[in-house]
């Protein structure tokens, strides 16, 4: 279901921190809508080289999983990065269409409601964050609402510069 807005459907916490992640995630297929693939894959920050449209929705992807699953669920951490590049996801974005990328972030956020959707808010991860602490639930759905929030605005300012096209 894609939002055209933040209100939620209704007041309880879980609600409302659920709808404004949605809101954040679908802003970003909003931000996408009608992009090239040729300007999906453009740099065109000379201080960022790595992030393009392509490379912020594969990031954007792979930092829900390492808190879903790596933190929280405590799984493996099977995700693209290395020591050696720990941007990697943003690297190899450019070379899968935006699309599939797209898609492929909906099919993963939509199993992350899942599993919000069962999961008291006050459960607390499995895995601690560098600074030791197991957060909890509630703490990682915040931090995903601002990190895609914050990206947004990148994707806000790549898609001017790309084509012109400006937005909310």
């Amino acid at each position: 279901m894609t939002r055209i807005d933040d209100t939620p459907p209704a007041w309880d916490e879980r609600t409302q921190l659920t709808t404004f992640l949605d809101y954040a995630r679908d802003t970003v297929r909003t931000k996408c809508e009608g992009v090239s693939a040729e300007n999906a894959r453009k740099s065109l920050l000379p201080g960022s080289p790595l992030m393009t449209m392509s490379g912020l929705v594969n990031h954007l992807r792979w930092v829900e999983y390492y808190w879903f699953q790596v933190v929280f669920l405590g799984e493996e951490d099977q995700g693209p990065w290395t020591d050696e590049d720990p941007d990697r996801e943003m690297r190899i974005a450019v070379d899968f269409p935006l699309p599939q990328l797209l898609d492929e972030y909906a099919e993963q956020s939509a199993r992350y409601r899942e599993l919000v959707a069962g999961t008291d808010l006050d459960k607390k991860a499995q895995r601690a964050t560098r600074s030791g602490l197991h957060v909890d639930l509630r703490w990682i759905i915040l931090h995903l609402t601002e990190e895609t929030a914050r990206h947004n605005g990148h994707l806000d300012i790549l898609r001017e510069l790309l084509d012109g096209t400006t937005g909310d």
